[in-house]
């Protein structure tokens, strides 16, 4: 039977398991890392994108825009400063706005934030511009005391319509156990609706009524003052100190069927002068992290580079280290018929072998890196962010990688094809 070309070079990588495996891998790692950093870029400034919506400008008390929106859009962590519910209406009616939306943070369950609001933010506010709000069971609240979950959040815990539960002032663990504050289990809350998944950071939350909010901390106050045999508190019992927000999702009157508006930057500006309230608009500071962002990934992808080059100097130190071995075998090959031109193709075959194998690992790590990404984003954030694998960014990938593994193995071909058969033919010893 003859010996084609691919069964030399299939037994000379086989006959060094242990080199060609750690080259494969230091090709595949590269390959990897690569793929994930470029797939999870684009898909996860989208991800972030979703969540900001409709909304032209958020208006809080927080220190900065950017921290403002990280906490009152993705949840970050609970707002640290609160605008009392008279300044909202009077901000709400000195400017030209669509709607205004007011949310309140600072309570959670099982360590999912609970977002107190209106129901005007179902159906005023798209978490995605085209795309409002959908039930896949039941109703947005109607009277206070009453909870819709979140996609994530009622599939985490198996929320089901008609289930009560209490929630914890500030944040809980995920088992249920407070970190800090307490329980309020001097009211229970029923489960009333449940959510379509909207891709965004609001899968992971519980939604109430802004009213339901101002009475758990109004009877802190109660308790805190009067003792605790008090009555329950009612929303008769608050005053103007307890309707406090800690954020206002605000959209600037803009014609039917549009999402920009000329007054937006008037109205902003406008706003960014009062002293009482920060105002940012979402989608610019979301633009605004990717930019900083985007030099970190540079950084990111210039490493990958760097391994994918060095990975083809391994495949260059592999071929050419086992050449001193090989130069009889070449020989041999030589006189059985082998021309300088064959065996200088075989040993380029073997590099873009390794290079072609270094590639499909890659690209099977990187479908498992960018899952397990996005699994810690949507658990931890819970922004979903999809890693997607375009075609032609493979391919673009995989050629550059076995080309680089095909130049690689040059220099080890070139020493091949030099080899002389005299030389290399005479008896051992």
């Amino acid at each position: 039977m003859a010996i084609t070309d691919l069964t030399i070079v299939r037994k000379s990588l086989t006959g060094r398991p242990l080199s060609t495996g750690v080259t494969v891998a230091s090709v595949a790692v590269a390959v990897a890392l690569m793929l994930t950093l470029l797939s999870l870029r684009d898909s996860g400034r989208q991800a972030f994108e979703r969540g900001t919506g409709n909304v032209h400008l958020l208006i809080s008390a927080e220190p900065s825009p950017l921290v403002s929106v990280l906490n009152s859009v993705y949840y970050a962590n609970p707002p640290s400063n609160a605008l009392p519910m008279a300044l909202v209406e009077e901000l709400r009616t000195s400017q030209p706005l669509e709607w205004a939306i007011p949310t309140q943070l600072g309570d959670s369950w099982r360590g999912s934030p609970t977002l107190a609001t209106t129901p005007e933010f179902f159906t005023r506010f798209e978490p995605e511009i085209g795309e409002p709000w959908g039930f896949a069971e039941g109703r947005v609240f109607e009277a206070p005391f009453e909870v819709v979950a979140g996609a994530e959040v009622a599939h985490a815990f198996g929320l089901t319509l008609g289930q009560q539960l209490y929630l914890t002032h500030g944040s809980s663990a995920r088992n249920g156990s407070s970190v800090e504050g307490h329980v309020h289990k001097e009211f229970t809350f029923t489960v009333v609706g449940i959510l379509d998944p909207t891709g965004s950071a609001h899968d992971r939350a519980l939604f109430t009524s802004v009213e339901s909010s101002w009475v758990l901390h109004a009877h802190d106050r109660r308790l805190a003052a009067l003792g605790p045999d008090i009555e329950l508190t009612t929303v008769d019992d608050l005053t103007d100190a307890d309707r406090l927000v800690t954020g206002v999702y605000a959209r600037v009157l803009t014609r039917p069927g549009r999402q920009a508006s000329s007054q937006v930057q008037a109205v902003f500006n406008a706003m960014r002068a009062d002293p009482r309230v920060t105002v940012a608009q979402p989608a610019e500071q979301v633009r605004r992290l990717f930019e900083i962002v985007s030099n970190i990934d540079e950084v990111f992808l210039g490493m990958a580079a760097a391994v994918l080059a060095s990975s083809g100097v391994s495949i260059l130190l592999v071929l050419w280290l086992t050449m001193e071995l090989r130069r009889r075998q070449i020989a041999v090959l030589r006189v059985l018929g082998a021309s300088r031109g064959r065996v200088f193709g075989l040993i380029v075959t073997e590099a873009a072998i390794i290079g072609v194998a270094g590639a499909a690992v890659g690209v099977a790590l990187a479908w498992v890196g960018g899952a397990v990404v996005s699994g810690v984003l949507a658990s931890r954030l819970g922004i979903v962010v999809e890693p997607t694998l375009g075609w032609r960014v493979v391919a673009s990938v995989a050629a550059s990688t076995v080309t680089l593994a095909a130049l690689a193995g040059l220099a080890p071909a070139i020493s091949a094809y030099r080899t002389s058969v005299a030389r290399n033919l005479k008896p051992l010893g």
